[in-house]
């Protein structure tokens, strides 16, 4: 490809950071994980359409120093490879002058990527670094780069974010400010987090474009999938049957694949593209730690496009899973493991830190009865015993209350005021 062509491509890039307008951007805890003054790559990586792009360039032009921004999710640098790269970093030189950052956005897209990541490393150049596939910027990090990076992951919105994107006070006090948080938060359980969804009238048909594009071009293509509607079908019945253990075995014979070995195959490229989050299962034997996972969707709007998605018991799924997320987010500050309990009872999350269980959480959304919530209080008490934990969580669509059993607590909170904590 011509340097001229290269260069009309980031000059027409560079108009991206001229629309951009900080002060109309929420702020995103991920934030504050950036070391841009380290010599290390900043590294940022998640589902497409998260907001990655949007959250480095944010980064960066609070830095308010000169960067330069180069994306690779640009049909016109289609097939370009490592011999190109020189000609590609001069036409950045051209049109950008002299610069302290550089910008590599979905540099998964590009076969030799990392010969010129390491190259811009040896030459003291500060790299911000995005990309959609968990495999290749992570696993294969360690490999290519050595340690010479700092990784940061990136969901779609959490509840906190949403509301704050729809300027609705998280502080929620008066009658009317609580009104407008729980019917976001009824929005919130439908629609997701991802952040272009708000802004348009066809959700349905944006998220099934997104999870084609997915399976169509960043699976199929890196994989070479040969039984690609098959690998359709079993991404739209995990997306169908999501917050359910994992039967590796009943899956390849529900589909007709051939061995467990290929479905294990299938829902790993799920998982490394970030469409499915893996949930493993309690156990202080590391094998069957293993051996059990559940799988939750990275947001639930992508439930959404399927039927009877507004039944009680997909509810209460769905609140699950965003829970499930927001563990997920508060893991990379508070520094322990989630899992869940299954043993003649079910415990939906178990927090460990160092081998120990230091919090059991239970969520619900239907518990008018004191049927539904005898069973739920039933589970914790058993968890408790099994797992020897004194802090018992109950999250549920009620005010914050005690439940007091002998020796034992559990905490009843409502489960929009514990997705607001930490974001105050």
């Amino acid at each position: 490809m011509e340097l001229n062509i290269f260069q009309k491509i980031i000059a027409d890039q560079q108009l991206e950071i001229k629309r951009i307008d900080i002060s109309k951007l929420c702020h995103r805890k991920e934030e504050e994980l950036f070391e841009l003054e380290s010599p290390l790559a900043q590294i940022v990586i998640g589902v497409r359409r998260c907001g990655k792009s949007t959250l480095c360039h944010k980064v960066l032009l609070q830095q308010k120093e000169k960067y330069a921004y180069l994306n690779f999710d640009d049909e016109r640098l289609l097939g370009i490879d490592a011999s190109q790269f020189d000609a590609l970093f001069e036409a950045l030189l051209m049109v950008y002058g002299e610069f302290k950052y550089l910008f590599l956005d979905e540099i998964q897209n590009v076969k030799g990527w990392d010969l010129f990541v390491n190259r811009l490393l040896r030459q003291k150049l500060q790299l911000v670094i995005t990309g959609s596939n968990a495999k290749l910027l992570s696993s294969e990090l360690s490999t290519y780069l050595t340690g010479r990076y700092n990784q940061i992951e990136l969901f779609p919105f959490s509840f906190a974010e949403f509301l704050q994107f729809k300027n609705i006070n998280i502080n929620a006090i008066n009658t009317y400010e609580i009104a407008f948080r729980k019917n976001a938060f009824k929005e919130y359980i439908i629609h997701g987090g991802f952040p272009e969804l708000y802004n348009l009238k066809d959700k349905k048909g944006y998220i099934q474009r997104l999870v084609n594009n997915i399976v169509m071009n960043d699976i199929r293509k890196r994989y070479n999938i040969r039984y690609i509607d098959t690998l359709v079908k079993l991404t739209n019945y995990l997306i169908s049957n999501f917050a359910q253990e994992l039967n590796y075995e009943s899956i390849a014979k529900l589909f007709g694949i051939k061995s467990t070995h290929t479905a294990q195959n299938y829902i790993s490229y799920l998982r490394q593209t970030y469409l499915i989050v893996a949930l493993n299962k309690f156990s202080y034997k590391a094998k069957e730690r293993i051996r059990n996972e559940k799988a939750y969707l990275i947001d639930t709007a992508l439930f959404a496009t399927k039927e009877n998605n507004l039944t009680s018991e997909s509810i209460g799924w769905n609140v699950e899973n965003i829970v499930f997320l927001e563990l997920l987010r508060r893991k990379k500050y508070l520094h322990f493991d989630i899992y869940y309990f299954r043993d003649g009872f079910e415990i939906d999350f178990v927090l460990c830190n160092n081998n120990k269980v230091i919090e059991l959480i239970q969520v619900t959304t239907d518990i008018e009865t004191s049927k539904t919530l005898k069973r739920e209080i039933n589970a914790l008490l058993k968890g408790a015993d099994k797992t020897n934990c004194q802090k018992l969580t109950l999250l549920s669509f009620r005010e914050a209350q005690q439940h007091t059993f002998e020796t034992k607590i559990i905490n009843e909170i409502s489960v929009i005021d514990w997705l607001c904590e930490g974001y105050k």
